[in-house]
C-alpha cells in the first residue's frame, strides 16, 4: 500500500483476516514490488499471529512505516511460529512483532537466558541463522505472571513471588502444563522455597490459559494465586496484583521487531525503534481492553490513536 486505505474498505479486510487467502487480498499493491513512492529498500508485509494482540502491534508497525514513507501491506493473523519463521524464510512476510523470549525458544529449547537483555543479546545469532534480525526490543511485555487479588496482597504482604510461603496453604489456578514447567509448580519450589512441603500448594488446572475461567476463580477465592498473562485486561479491570520475580525465574517476553535482514534500512530501524522505546506493558492492556472490550474498537483504530498519543503519528 501506498497510502492508507479508506476507513470503510479496511473495515471490511480486517473483517477477512480469519483466512489467509482473504488477507491476501487486502493489499493495494504488489506485495513484492517497491513501489514508485516507497521509501529505500523493499516492500514492507507485515505479518503477526493469531490472536488480537499481535495484530495490534502488527498495526502499529505497518501504519507507522507507512506514515514515513514506505510501502507496506498486512497479512495479519497467519498462527504460530511453526507458520510465521517460514513465512519470513519464503518472503511471504518480512516482518513481524515478536516475543523475545518466546522466540529464542524457538532456536533453542534450553536456553538459559531470563533477563531482557540477555535475551536480546543472545538473539542476533539465533535468528541470523535464517537471515533474520532483531531490532531494540520494548519495555512491554506479555508473559506469565503470578498473580492476586489486591485484597489479598494488602492482608498478606504481598509483594513478590516469593512472599508466597507466608499464604501457605494456597491454591494455584493455571493451565494443565504449568504443573510441570520450570516456572511452574517445580520453579515455585526450587527457585523461591514455596510449597516445598508436601500439601502446601494445590494445583487447580483450568483450560483457559489466563482467560476468564482463570481470572473468575482468583476473583471469586475458588484459588488465591493464578497464572495470568501481564497483558491481560482483567488486571486492571479486577485490580489484580502482579507479583514481582527477583530471580527471573519467568524469562523475559519484551515485544520486539523480527524481520528479514534484505529490507533493512536505518530509516525502518529508526521508526521501529521509536515504537519499541515508547511501549509499555500497560500500553498493551489498554490496547487489548479497547479492541477486545465492550468497545470493540478495530485493531487498525486502536493503533493509529496509541501512535498519534505517543508523538509518532501525525493526524
Amino acid at each position: 500500500m501506498t497510502s492508507r486505505a479508506p476507513k470503510t474498505w479496511l473495515t471490511a479486510c480486517l473483517l477477512a483476516v480469519s483466512t489467509t487467502v482473504a488477507l491476501a487480498g487486502c493489499a493495494t499493491s504488489d506485495p513484492t514490488s517497491s513501489g514508485g513512492d516507497a521509501a529505500e529498500g523493499d516492500a514492507i508485509i507485515v505479518g503477526s499471529f493469531a490472536f488480537p494482540e499481535s495484530e495490534i502491534l502488527g498495526e502499529i508497525y505497518a501504519q507507522a512505516l507507512e506514515a514515513e514513507g514506505f510501502d507496506v501491506s498486512t497479512k495479519f493473523n497467519i498462527g504460530p511460529r511453526q507458520q510465521t519463521i517460514p513465512a519470513l524464510q519464503d518472503g511471504s512476510i518480512n516482518l513481524i512483532p515478536e516475543y523475545n523470549g518466546n522466540l529464542l525458544a524457538y532456536y533453542d529449547t534450553a536456553y538459559e537466558e531470563r533477563t531482557t537483555e540477555d535475551v536480546d543479546a543472545a538473539l542476533p545469532d539465533a535468528v541470523g541463522a535464517d537471515d533474520l534480525q532483531v531490532l531494540g526490543s520494548a519495555a512491554a511485555e506479555d508473559k506469565d505472571a503470578y498473580v492476586v487479588t489486591k485484597k489479598t496482597a494488602e492482608d498478606n504482604d504481598l509483594t513478590a513471588i516469593g512472599d508466597l510461603k507466608a499464604l501457605e496453604p494456597f491454591s494455584l489456578a493455571s493451565n494443565p502444563q504449568f504443573g510441570e514447567l520450570g516456572y511452574g509448580i517445580p520453579g515455585l519450589r526450587d527457585v523461591y522455597g514455596v510449597g516445598v512441603d508436601a500439601g502446601q500448594v494445590t494445583f487447580v488446572p483450568y483450560e483457559d490459559f489466563g482467560g476468564p475461567d482463570t481470572v473468575q476463580a482468583l476473583v471469586d477465592g475458588t484459588v488465591q494465586v493464578a497464572d495470568i498473562y501481564t497483558t491481560s485486561p482483567a488486571i486492571k479491570a479486577e485490580d489484580l496484583v502482579v507479583l514481582e520475580d527477583p530471580e527471573n525465574m519467568i524469562s523475559a517476553q519484551n515485544v520486539i521487531p523480527l524481520l528479514s535482514k534484505d529490507i533493512y534500512t536505518d530509516k525502518l530501524a529508526e521508526v521501529l525503534n521509536a515504537i519499541s522505546a515508547k511501549l509499555t506493558t500497560d500500553d498493551l492492556i489498554d490496547l487489548r481492553e479497547r479492541v477486545e472490550g465492550d468497545e470493540k474498537a478495530s485493531a487498525a483504530t486502536a493503533a493509529e490513536e496509541w501512535l498519534t498519543d505517543a508523538g509518532l503519528l501525525d493526524k
